[in-house]
């Protein structure tokens, strides 16, 4: 081994030494703790894994098997709403900022709400949502329920899309100035169509982001024990069922918590893994 004499340089590898054994740990210990969950959440919840699971409705206490086909359904209905609501909104604002968010105050006021919302927590939004519609119109709903995710899942498109605008190379957009082509058309048939990978993966990545949520529904959807359609009504979801089960005394409510915690998870996971996959297929070679 090279003895090194410099003591600037044995200073720096040190450091460089130190600096490389934490950051190892610090990822050690949070694979672990993932890998712990996973487990846990696996064990637990795949007992759960049933025909029942997707074919009955939550069970009345005190009473035994039972399943979750009406909050499956419900978080179906709320998440299919607010993606419907939230893509346009967040795409159109993308491209508006990245077209206009230099020169024009109002852009840059949008940008800095839009990060604003970003860091808000869930709960107040649910607030919000509450005190606006749900408190005006006095009773829950899946329209309210819809509101909230959808408030939640605008900026993860908006800057999502605005970011992917940005990575369009200059070269492209004069080529299509040069040819005639109006500043509309550049954004929506070049700018927009160049990146549209990066953009549904911020779309898939926002509806990943509001299927977990259960604050805001708690404020705004609440929960209904009975399959039902009707959005003007509470209904029930995933998110408020877990977290009302997982804490009663009924052990098959226990049981159907984890089976929905696990669902939730994979279907997380799958979006993810779907929006890495469509992102990868178009990057360029």
């Amino acid at each position: 081994m090279i003895q090194v004499k410099n003591p600037v340089y044995r200073r720096r590898l040190l450091v460089h030494r130190i600096g490389m054994a934490l950051s190892v740990s610090a990822m050690a210990l949070g694979v672990f703790a993932l890998l712990w969950i996973l487990a846990t959440l696996l064990i637990n919840g795949f007992s759960a894994l049933s025909a029942n699971l997707f074919l009955a409705d939550t069970p009345a206490p005190s009473t035994d098997g039972g399943g979750l086909r009406n909050a499956i359904v419900g978080s179906l209905m709320m998440v299919g709403l607010s993606t419907a609501v939230s893509t346009p909104i967040g795409i159109l604002a993308g491209i508006y900022l990245a077209e206009y968010g230099e020169e024009n105050k109002v852009a840059q006021l949008t940008r800095f709400v839009t990060d604003i919302m970003l860091s808000a927590p869930s709960i107040v939004i649910g607030l919000f949502v509450y005190a606006m519609y749900v408190a005006n119109v006095k009773h829950f709903s899946g329209f309210a329920g819809s509101l909230a995710l959808s408030l939640i899942a605008i900026p993860v498109v908006v800057r999502t899309t605005d970011n992917m605008l940005k990575l369009v190379p200059n070269s492209l957009l004069e080529a299509a100035y040069a040819l005639g082509a109006p500043r509309w058309k550049v954004s929506m048939m070049v700018r927009l169509r160049a990146v549209k990978a990066g953009v549904i993966t911020g779309v898939l990545l926002a509806v990943a982001r509001v299927s977990g949520e259960t604050a805001p529904l708690l404020f705004t959807a609440l929960n209904n024990q009975f399959f039902s359609t009707d959005m003007n009504q509470p209904l029930s979801n995933l998110p408020v069922v877990i977290y009302l089960y997982a804490m009663s005394p009924y052990d098959n409510w226990r049981e159907l918590a984890w089976g929905g915690a696990l669902l939730v998870t994979f279907s997380v996971l799958a979006l993810n893994i779907l929006s890495r996959t469509v992102f990868a297929q178009k990057a360029p070679k």
